[in-house]
């Protein structure tokens, strides 16, 4: 039996809030309420919950490519406050797309004996995408909410769907 663990990537407030760094827009309410709903019956049914949150430093070199956001410290970095980890809930900060890449999450998940991961939150064709791919990639069985996921880019969140399914075996619902 398949043992799942959710993963929450970064419901943060530079990507959620509209005064945020990298507001996704009108989407952020709707997929935050979705998630909420999603992280209440992970709760009632013990499964796991893991945030994943981009945590740069000021000079990180990924601000050639996107504005500054979600910098270790600002209140941008923090979880929205609907969605705020609850005790025993597992926190991996990442300064890369994939939740993956030099994170703790591999190692988390396999300490918890989890081989089944459900992912949420956004950007669909960013962190979303490429944390699937790295998962799939080390034999994890992964499921893509899409009611749970947005970006700032309608095409590349369609895309990113689209890819997950078809490229990767990603189930996505």
């Amino acid at each position: 039996m398949s043992k799942k663990a959710l993963i929450v990537i970064d419901m943060l407030r530079d990507f959620i809030e509209p005064c945020g760094k990298l507001y996704i827009g009108p989407t952020a309410e709707k997929v935050t309420q979705a998630i909420s709903e999603e992280i209440e019956k992970a709760r009632s049914y013990g499964t796991p919950i893991i945030y994943l949150c981009d945590s740069h430093s000021e000079d990180d070199p990924e601000f050639r490519m996107f504005p500054p956001h979600c910098v270790i410290g600002t209140p941008g970095a923090e979880v929205v406050d609907e969605l705020r980890p609850h005790p025993g809930d597992k926190i991996i900060p990442k300064r890369r797309y994939s939740g993956f890449f030099q994170t703790d999450l591999d190692l988390t998940l396999r300490e918890l004996d989890i081989d089944e991961v459900v992912l949420v939150g956004v950007c669909t064709n960013i962190c979303n995408l490429y944390t699937a791919a790295d998962a799939r990639m080390l034999n994890y069985k992964v499921t893509a909410l899409k009611e749970c996921m947005s970006s700032f880019d309608e095409a590349a969140h369609e895309f990113a769907l689209k890819e997950m399914e078809q490229t990767l075996g990603v189930k996505v619902v």
